[in-house]
């Protein structure tokens, strides 16, 4: 007051006024403990201590094609680091390296000399799935079937066999996949629509496509679709799109964001929420026979691959035999 004396408050004011500021107080405590650094924090913990945040276990086992004609775009870095992640977080994968480059083998750190057991003796009926699978190093939980350069000439030695498509399908009975003990089956296609693709489209029940976040990537994306459509009609009716994983992400670029938009609107669910960013970490690690995690855990490419990962296991604990949630 202007006199100087003070001004008496009702207890029923100042009751309500100390609950006022103390709702705001909560509000602003709780807003005060999220912050983008928190965040990544959490997403880095995630990562370096993997036995805290294990991924859930499908259902029946997975085996998924990854595919994508186009060169370039992601399919081995994908393939590898999702099968990293999921191995990690306490999921059991095999890799299956059907690409005669036998990248992901080197990312993988097994061996793919020529003379190694390997898809090649696989296909050709030579050798039992067990003798070769390989144990990676990235994680106990990981096997790899390594690919060699003799995996090159092996589309022309198929062309002469029986039931040619269906040769990888036949390696990979449950009978030869459950004496490993494994949750899922990634396999790694090579950047071509081939017999070798056409074997792991065969031996699969879902497809998994990585898409460049670039316009060139989109061009052959129908075309993918179409023989996808043409192995469901005549060889497997069960393989259908379970996944599309948008990588090599640039948000300073407007076409990355069109190229996200476009095939969310088109794809719908199908589509991961995560973005695999481009990262340089993601490239150099293959140049020291590792997968980005073991490379640098903390990146912003082994993160979102490890979210990646979590999406599709969440998805697998929850998934049908159709393929239904």
């Amino acid at each position: 007051m202007a006199d100087g004396r003070t001004r008496d408050v009702s207890p029923d004011v100042a009751s309500r006024t100390d609950a006022s500021r103390a709702g705001v107080s909560r509000e602003t405590s709780a807003y005060a403990e999220w912050t983008p650094i928190a965040e990544e924090a959490a997403r880095a913990a995630r990562v370096l201590h993997p036995d805290r945040h294990r991924m859930p276990r499908p259902l029946q086992r997975r085996v998924l094609t990854v595919a994508n004609q186009k060169g370039g775009v992601g399919k081995t870095t994908s393939t590898v680091n999702l099968a990293a992640a999921l191995a990690m977080h306490g999921v059991q994968v095999l890799v299956v390296d059907l690409d005669p480059q036998g990248n992901a083998s080197t990312a993988l750190d097994v061996e793919h000399r020529s003379g190694t057991p390997s898809v090649y003796e696989l296909l050709l009926g030579e050798i039992p799935l067990s003798e070769t699978a390989t144990r990676s190093s990235a994680s106990d939980n990981l096997w790899c079937v390594p690919a060699t350069i003799d995996l090159a000439g092996a589309e022309i030695e198929l062309v002469s066999m029986v039931a040619r498509e269906q040769r990888l399908k036949q390696a990979l009975s449950p009978a030869a996949l459950e004496e490993l003990g494994v949750d899922y089956v990634l396999i790694d296609c090579p950047p071509s629509l081939g017999l070798l693709t056409v074997n792991a489209l065969v031996a699969a029940e879902e497809v998994l496509i990585p898409i460049q976040c670039e316009y060139y990537a989109l061009e052959g994306l129908g075309q993918l679709l179409s023989n996808i459509d043409l192995v469901r009609s005549h060889l497997n009716r069960d393989l259908h799109v379970s996944t599309i994983l948008l990588t090599m992400y640039d948000g300073r670029t407007k076409l990355a964001d069109q190229v996200t938009s476009e095939v969310r609107k088109h794809f719908g669910d199908t589509v991961l929420r995560t973005v695999i960013p481009r990262s340089v970490k993601v490239s150099e690690a293959p140049g020291y026979s590792k997968t980005v995690l073991g490379y640098d855990p903390g990146s912003r490419g082994a993160m979102s691959y490890v979210d990646a990962a979590r999406e599709i296991a969440e998805a697998g604990a929850g998934r049908t035999r159709n393929g239904r949630s």
